[in-house]
């Protein structure tokens, strides 16, 4: 019985919302990872993706993941229309992140700068998402991270 709660649950879970205007949302992510010196973790990707709806459950669910991302990232989900055309000002802006398939996760500094385009095909174990990987790939590029290896 639990099993069939957690699918329902998990089915309901639609963490794309397909009306948000993706600029606003992400100039305003920015915005508060730049008051918060925190990065922008944009998880690309639609409900339309089994593994982009895994992985954002995942995140919740997976205790040292969601700290990790409490801590250091603003966490949206940037969502990619079939439609190709919808998708040009995150094609433009976001390093064309579609190339690697999805999710797809893009980390912005404050000013709306990339940092990094990470492939989620790295972070995947069997049927689901690897927490060393997730760990260890998150721990890499927190603020903190990124501004050490720069010294």
């Amino acid at each position: 019985m639990a099993l069939v709660l957690s699918s329902l649950t998990f089915a309901q879970n639609k963490p794309y919302d397909e009306s948000i205007d993706v600029v606003k949302q992400i100039q305003t992510a920015v915005t508060k990872a730049k008051a918060e010196n925190k990065y922008v973790l944009a998880q690309v990707g639609g409900n339309w993706c089994p593994w982009c709806l895994k992985f954002a459950q995942y995140a919740q669910d997976t205790k040292a993941v969601k700290e990790i991302i409490d801590k250091n990232f603003v966490y949206i989900h940037v969502n990619w229309f079939r439609e190709r055309e919808k998708n040009q000002y995150v094609t433009d802006n976001l390093g064309n992140p579609g190339r690697f398939g999805f999710p797809v996760f893009v980390l912005l500094d404050g000013e709306g700068k990339i940092v990094h385009i990470q492939d989620s095909e790295y972070l995947e174990e069997g049927q689901g998402y690897s927490e060393k990987k997730v760990v260890r790939f998150l721990s890499k590029w927190t603020p903190e991270a990124v501004k050490t290896a720069k010294r």
